[in-house]
């Protein structure tokens, strides 16, 4: 998997200069959207929708990811699976995968607009009523903003321990041909995030502690009301089309 999935595409687009509550809230009305009418005129206008939205934040071709072999595997045997039940188990079953898949493709919409230091104070300003119940909405904020700055670190890791391991002789690989080479690489993983924690806990430290995380003046503005509006109009587009339809 290519951590590009998880970076900002460094161009300027309107999208890129939405604030990033604006864009969280936008993933949360598709998702009610689709996980309350998951029909086939719903979904294929979510499709669109998400097709424009990449092409008016100038997001290249190239950033798509190609879904692995494996992956289409499972779904040739997910179908397989629920082909005996019946035409409307299949359909269904069609529904959810293009479901998650427009869930997936939303988020990385957001990823690839996004500065991952956006993200933990949109979500602060989004819980800060939640404040008043005692939710720690701050730690919450933080613990995602850590995760999504470790894990393009990670990934990288894992594939410098894979092409290390490649790059070993072939009579040492066959020597260990027996050996776990999954749990000796997830170990090694494990050391490199202990490792990896370490310093960003240091550095985080050092700037001032994890409040820094969640400080920021980016505050929504008229563009922002604009996006959620016009979200919002086309949700009720497809609710009227569903009801239609």
């Amino acid at each position: 998997m290519s951590t590009v999935l998880f970076r900002q595409v460094p161009v300027s687009s309107p999208v890129h200069r939405l604030w990033a509550g604006t864009k969280l809230i936008g993933v949360l009305m598709i998702s009610l959207l689709l996980m309350f009418l998951p029909s086939w005129p719903v979904l294929g206008v979510t499709v669109v929708g998400l097709i424009v939205i990449g092409a008016i934040a100038k997001i290249p071709i190239g950033t798509v990811p190609r879904l692995p072999w494996w992956f289409w595997g499972l779904v040739a045997i997910g179908a397989l699976t629920t082909a005996p039940v019946g035409l409307a188990a299949l359909v269904r079953f069609a529904q959810v995968l293009l479901f998650s898949m427009l869930l997936v493709a939303a988020s990385l919409l957001v990823a690839w607009t996004t500065p991952m230091s956006e993200i933990a104070p949109a979500l602060a300003k989004l819980g800060a009523p939640l404040r008043k119940l005692r939710i720690p909405v701050d730690e919450w904020a933080v613990v995602v903003a850590l995760t999504l700055r470790g894990l393009p670190l990670l990934l990288d890791e894992i594939r410098i321990l894979r092409a290390a391991r490649r790059l070993r002789p072939k009579s040492d690989l066959l020597r260990r041909a027996t050996d776990s080479s999954l749990i000796d690489l997830l170990t090694a993983a494990m050391a490199v995030s202990t490792r990896r924690a370490a310093e960003l806990g240091e550095a985080i430290t050092a700037r001032g502690g994890t409040g820094e995380l969640t400080a920021t003046p980016a505050t929504p503005g008229k563009r922002d009301v604009i996006a959620v509006a016009s979200l919002a109009v086309g949700i009720i587009g497809c609710v009227v089309l569903h009801n239609v339809v």
